[in-house]
């Protein structure tokens, strides 16, 4: 079966795309005359004809204890590994190798919730120590060894890259869990990690207010418990050195404050451990409600040669640079471009510990201002919030960005040009990147000083990655055709994982078994399924039209939801959208959109029509929205990401779920009662829906 809608056919397997090709946007001379990459050739020394070795020049950014003999092992696809026979340490290529050059450069300066609250600044030197000093301790008190795991629960406190990089230097693989998880998430992690110590901190600082974190950890180690792993011991953090700062009490015998223990360690200092270039580094988890977390599992040598080469040619980071990027540790984004990419070439990062909008939304143009930061890297979602919250903020402080980045999910044209001309003061170059947990580092962006900027796609593949985007059937969509297809890459690279930690099977299934062809030991029969909709223009930008299972079906036309939210942000008092699908008897499914304003408009502007009429005109009648509901905000992760799950449940009259992870779970009881009363109103109460349409709502918009 298939349509013809504007001319263009469209099968229900496919996915429609209506894209508007952006203007080019080029970088400043003077950014370009003070790039890390401005060598016009380097994508000749990437090309196809030059791999696997044109990855030398990330891994030669390292120091190798010992060569490796082999670039890329590809005998047991996909399960390939790098840099073969070759011997290092990440923490000793983060701290240790930088003291003759850089001991007293600033390695973070970290920065309080509270504003009145003075910095942490810490040079390399001091990193050095405390690293030293915390190893030792996990060592002897918590006996840990090479080839252990050990979880984090931690948030954003200085310690966190501490205990990250002492874990690292004794050759122990460390899961961080994001602090805003529960405890019980976090047990459940530790449970498939089979790590039997825990280290956490007892608070923090969340909008102003100092959160008990200590409880999360008793939660964790009971659900640790019922899933068969005794946690044997707890080691907790202090947020304020001897004092207590959470009333949950410690359990003697298993709790531990780290900053009574550490005087017995101080001047300690432990060897780096040589590791084998593919020893496990860190595990880090992906969230799901609907499934078991995927432990994806990175390696030492791949992952961070590819986190140092990104981060010094893509992020540009160099030695005068004042860096910050406002992700949380947390997530994958954390790991390689807070801790591992930047300190592996020599950084100086800045650290914060809370929300961007507290105390109010020109906080972070303040703390850029204050401390000269000249490189900017943060999310869409924070993006959005930023620009609805306070749109005219930035231009209030004197801070001047080089470089801006924007990570994590597909940034909407009109949300890209308020980032760009009012963030960025039109001075900065913006490096737009497409990556995931499995990726390690970035697969899809623009090199900032050779790639000109065009805003919704995030440009071609990384340097030595291949992108191509497949049908169903596993036939190329060429470039330039107009047609969305599934995002894969063709070739192997560094940083990304190695498998699933304890479940090769599902690695095996959930990114290669859709088009490998399984009897082949050629790599080049091994795409990489990354489970995003995307399209590819004529110059080989890439753009991310949303996850695949989140296309919403219309009448067998396949809805990108980014495409919806992207036409819904170009109504000017719209700050914030999501698209959703609602069951409908004759369609199958509509398209509803949720939007929040701006400050200074209301609901009664005719917002709900002239998102409407945009949506039509930008792609057409058949993604009309049925209803399009203004709302005063929309329910968000602890991240900040809009929980498009929870918003699909109440359009279609579904049990929300567990929202008490969300950061306001308040709004939901609201929004239900708008919407679920106004369409009891006009008699718009779903009736029958299937089993599987609502298995397939609960799963819309959950990280996979």
């Amino acid at each position: 079966m298939a349509e013809k809608t504007d001319g263009v056919e469209v099968s229900e397997a496919q996915i429609a795309s209506h894209w508007k090709e952006e203007d080019l946007i080029h970088p400043s001379i003077s950014f370009i005359g003070q790039a890390n990459m401005a060598n016009p050739k380097i994508r000749e020394h990437f090309s196809s004809d030059n791999f696997p070795e044109s990855f030398r020049l990330y891994a030669d950014l390292l120091d190798w204890d010992q060569y490796w003999h082999t670039t890329l092992d590809s005998s047991e696809p996909p399960f390939f590994k790098w840099f073969v026979g070759g011997k290092l340490n990440a923490s000793y290529n983060c701290v240790d190798r930088h003291l003759a050059k850089h001991g007293n450069k600033v390695a973070f300066t970290w920065v309080s919730e509270i504003e009145g609250e003075p910095d942490r600044v810490i040079s390399y030197r001091e990193l050095w120590v405390m690293v030293n000093e915390f190893a030792a301790l996990l060592k002897d008190f918590a006996g840990v060894k090479t080839g252990d795991r050990v979880t984090l629960h931690m948030p954003m406190v200085l310690e966190l890259p501490v205990t990250m990089l002492a874990l690292a230097r004794l050759g122990v693989t460390h899961s961080q869990v994001f602090g805003g998880f529960s405890g019980a998430a976090c047990g459940d992690r530790i449970v498939d990690s089979d790590s039997h110590v825990l280290i956490t901190s007892d608070a923090y600082y969340r909008s102003g207010q100092l959160l008990d974190h200590k409880i999360k950890a008793d939660e964790a180690v009971v659900q640790a418990e019922k899933g068969g792993v005794k946690v044997d011991k707890v080691l907790v953090w202090q947020r304020y050195a001897a004092k207590a700062s959470s009333p949950t009490p410690m359990v003697e015998g298993r709790d531990y404050f780290v900053n009574d223990l550490l005087s017995d360690y101080r001047g300690q200092r432990v060897d780096p451990v040589s590791l084998p270039a593919d020893h496990p580094l860190f595990l880090m988890y992906t969230s799901g409600t609907t499934a078991k977390p995927k432990g994806c599992q990175h390696s030492t040598g791949g992952y961070l040669a590819y986190a140092a080469g990104t981060s010094k040619f893509y992020q540009d980071i160099h030695p005068e640079d004042v860096y910050w990027c406002m992700a949380d540790i947390g997530w994958i984004t954390g790991h390689s471009y807070i801790v591992y990419g930047p300190l592996s070439v020599a950084a100086s990062s800045v650290l914060f510990e809370g929300v961007p909008n507290y105390p109010d939304p020109g906080r972070p143009w303040r703390i850029a201002e204050r401390l000269g930061v000249n490189i900017f890297h943060t999310a869409p979602t924070t993006i959005r919030m930023l620009r609805k919250a306070g749109p005219d903020e930035p231009a209030k402080y004197d801070y001047h960005f080089k470089h801006m980045t924007t990570v994590g999910e597909p940034i909407e044209p009109e949300v890209w040009r308020w980032y760009y001309d009012v963030v960025g003061k039109g001075e900065a170059a913006i490096v737009d990147t497409y990556w995931q947990t499995e990726t390690g580092g970035f697969i899809g962006t623009t090199l900032p000083a050779l790639e000109p900027m065009k805003p919704g796609s995030c440009g071609p593949g990384a340097l030595g990655i291949v992108p191509v985007i497949l049908d169903e059937d596993g036939n190329k969509i060429e470039p330039g055709s107009g047609k969305a297809g599934n995002i894969c890459m063709s070739n192997p690279w560094p940083g990304r994982m190695q498998t699933i930690y304890g479940d090769p099977e599902r690695f095996v299934d959930t990114y290669y078994a859709k088009y490998a062809k399984s009897d082949s030991k050629d790599w080049r029969d091994w795409p990489y399924v990354t489970g995003d909709g995307g399209t590819q223009g004529a110059d080989g930008y890439l753009r991310v039209v949303g996850r695949v299972d989140d296309v919403i079906n219309v009448a067998g036309h396949r809805l990108g939801t980014k495409e919806l939210e992207s036409a819904a942000l170009t109504v000017e008092a719209v700050s914030e959208a999501a698209a959703v699908p609602a069951f409908d008897e004759l369609k199958g499914r509509v398209p509803e959109m949720y939007v929040s304003l701006k400050p200074g408009f209301g609901a009664d502007s005719g917002v709900d029509e002239q998102v409407r009429q945009a949506i039509s005109q930008i792609i057409g009648p058949i993604a009309r929205p049925s209803h399009v509901w203004v709302t005063s905000d929309l329910p968000k992760t602890r991240s900040g990401k809009i929980m498009r799950r929870v918003i699909a449940s109440i359009s279609n009259f579904i049990d929300v779920g567990d929202t008490t992870t969300l950061s306001n779970p308040e709004i939901v009881e609201e929004i239900q009662r708008q919407v679920q009363t106004a369409k009891v109103g006009l008699g718009k109460i779903p009736q029958g829906v299937p089993q599987e349409v609502i298995q397939e709502i609960m799963r819309f918009g959950e990280e996979k």
